[in-house]
């Protein structure tokens, strides 16, 4: 495990370097590596927590949270990223147990539904996370709606 330092913030919180380091981070996966030219600028930042790993001020892995109601009418988690620096290290793994820890002690549920890349189903899977069958594009990119309860 890499020694990087978490960081759960709201929109208001963050510092100007924070959510540059954020989008930088989301952009050079997203973006960059999946080939995915996307709206990363959603007007949803404001609404979430943002919750991410860093070293050196660079994130390392990143998510938001949001309430019931924002996205789904239970909690979710979205634009999970690992950027290349954090991957195998585990910091993927260890940012969806806190994601789900923060929506169980802030949030008061463990109701949680996302919209995963395909590639990625076994690994929500994990976590408790069941296909619901509902399977789209999103961006040109294969996802499955999961849930969780």
């Amino acid at each position: 495990m890499i020694n990087a330092d978490w960081k759960i913030k709201t929109f208001s919180e963050l510092t100007t370097t924070e959510l540059y380091q954020i989008i930088k981070a989301r952009v050079d996966v997203f973006v960059v590596e999946q080939d995915c030219p996307y709206p990363d600028l959603d007007d949803y930042d404001q609404k979430a927590i943002h919750l991410w790993a860093e070293k050196d001020n660079e994130v390392l892995a990143y998510c938001r949270i949001f309430d019931k109601g924002i996205k789904y009418p239970e909690t979710s988690i979205g634009r999970v990223v690992t950027t290349e620096k954090g991957r195998g290290t585990g910091l993927g793994k260890q940012l969806i147990k806190y994601a789900l820890e923060i929506i169980e002690n802030r949030l008061g549920t463990s109701e949680v539904r996302i919209s995963a890349q395909d590639y990625l189903l076994k690994f929500y899977s994990d976590f408790g996370f069941q296909d619901t069958g509902k399977k789209y594009l999103e961006d040109n990119i294969p996802h499955t709606e999961m849930f969780r309860k």
